[in-house]
């Protein structure tokens, strides 16, 4: 068979993870997708998460391509042991930044704008943090997320990245949808605390299971 269906399913799961993990933090990004919610309706903030999605599928190929020119070097036991710890600890210092973060951005306009301009915005904020590369680089090195000569799998695991993507945007626009009469900006803090509280709390596990896995 051409393609391993467990492999496959192990390789779906992981990037619908690390697609939520890179998206879930409350940037400027996030806090305008949820102001677009509130002032503009569910679909115009989707709009806004589903191009932070393309942005984020896009630094997700450039840090696939750039990690398979050094498979070589990295595929080696003790390479990938150190990989996993690094990567552990940048997941552990991303998770304690997003902990303590305040974030805000200016309010939108009173003009809605098309859904395609949302989506456009949303695409340049994100694509404007070039260091998301960073926590790619991190999360494939603590999930083992390269596959150097397979492009079917690097296929599969791109586009479960974005599919991972778009189930946060949707949940949040859902959420913030249900509660928009009762939802204040200071959430966001409460969200972010959460958020980095269980990544951190993940980068320890992976820091003890970096041993024997």
């Amino acid at each position: 068979m051409w393609i391993d269906p467990i492999k496959t399913i192990e390789l779906i799961i992981k990037g619908l993870i690390v697609g939520i993990i890179a998206s879930a933090p409350m940037g400027p990004v996030g806090v305008l997708t949820i102001r677009r919610t509130l002032n503009k309706g569910r679909w115009y903030g989707m709009a806004t998460g589903l191009g932070a999605a393309v942005s984020d599928m896009i630094y997700a190929v450039l840090t696939v391509l750039g990690m398979s020119v050094v498979m070589d070097f990295i595929e080696k036991p003790a390479t990938m042991l150190y990989l996993k710890l690094g990567g552990s600890f940048m997941l552990f210092l991303f998770g304690w930044y997003t902990f303590q973060s305040k974030p805000s951005i200016a309010p939108p306009g009173k003009s809605r704008g098309s859904l395609f301009q949302n989506a456009l915005t949303g695409f340049l904020v994100t694509l404007s943090n070039p260091l998301i590369i960073f926590l790619f680089l991190a999360l494939f090195a603590r999930f083992s997320f390269i596959q150097n000569g397979h492009p079917v799998e690097q296929t599969v695991g791109v586009t479960s990245i974005l599919m991972g993507a778009l189930v946060w945007w949707f949940s949040l626009t859902q959420a913030i949808n249900k509660v928009r009469n009762h939802f204040h900006m200071e959430t966001i803090g409460r969200i972010n605390r959460y958020i980095g509280v269980i990544v951190m709390a993940a980068s320890l596990a992976g820091l003890v299971f970096s041993f024997y896995y």
